[in-house]
């Protein structure tokens, strides 16, 4: 896996540095990179997450523009595709910094972040590192 995460990253910083020098926002270019790695398989956040123990997605993400102090997180979502954008939603469309779960999921929707169902999410190397976890722990799912 050391090869596609570096290919993963040298995608993330190009695609962070393409927005950076188009639109010059440094929040933009944050967002579009970790948008790269969350699509991206090789890292597990986005495609290719870790699994919880019954097999379904959830996943969390952060984000904080500096010069404001303003901070958005998302934890326990599915259904996202990109979560670091239901963040964003968090910071700049809410007085709350960490909203969880299905009301993250339900506020992500109603600002039009994409949705992406577990079919897509759900690697089969996610699926694989769950089912190792499970037997190393006697446990199923």
């Amino acid at each position: 896996w050391v090869e596609p995460k570096n290919l993963g990253m040298k995608a993330a910083v190009r695609a962070g540095y393409k927005v950076l020098e188009e639109s010059g926002s440094v929040l933009n270019a944050v967002e579009a990179a970790i948008k790269v790695m969350e699509d991206d398989e090789a890292f597990n956040s986005g495609r290719g997450s870790k699994l919880n123990i019954f097999g379904h997605v959830e996943m969390d993400a952060s984000i904080m523009e500096g010069s404001s102090m303003r901070a958005g997180a998302v934890a326990s979502i599915g259904g996202i595709r990109n979560p670091v954008a239901a963040a964003r939603i968090v910071m700049e469309n809410s007085s709350h910094v960490l909203v969880v779960g299905e009301g993250a999921e339900r506020q992500a929707r109603k600002f039009g972040v994409e949705e992406a169902g577990e079919d897509w999410l759900v690697t089969d190397y996610s699926r694989y590192l769950l089912d190792k976890y499970l037997k190393q722990h006697n446990l199923t799912h």
